[in-house]
């Protein structure tokens, strides 16, 4: 077995790297570190964490064998806030509701529609 940090790196075909760098930015607070003609790359909201919004409108928001990914809140409370904040940013709440008692969740569609999780265990 290899030791990595888990899995931190994600690529997403979009739209507009800009447009999606606002979204998760106000949403989950992720940092760009990166750009270039076609693509932005941003650091967070973990620490080894790494997304990279590629401009690709025609593949943008398609989904492949994933179907969708994931932010783990650190406390449950903050559930309504990561809806909110996911729709004033441009995304919208597609259902939500409890693993169990006392552990909430979330999915939203971000601006180019791709599934996100927020969640808490």
């Amino acid at each position: 077995m290899v030791k990595t940090h888990g899995l931190t790196h994600l690529n997403l075909a979009v739209r507009d790297p800009e447009r999606s760098l606002r979204f998760y930015r106000d949403v989950f607070g992720v940092v760009e570190y990166f750009r270039d003609e076609t693509s932005i790359q941003v650091q967070g909201p973990g620490p080894h964490d790494v997304i990279a919004f590629e401009k690709d409108p025609q593949a943008a928001g398609r989904v492949g064998g994933v179907t969708h990914f994931g932010f783990r809140l650190t406390t449950p409370d903050d559930i309504d806030l990561a809806v909110r904040e996911a729709e004033k940013a441009g995304g919208r709440l597609l259902r939500r509701g409890e693993f169990a008692p006392g552990f909430p969740f979330a999915y939203v569609a971000d601006p180019d529609g791709y599934e996100i999780e927020i969640w808490f265990e």
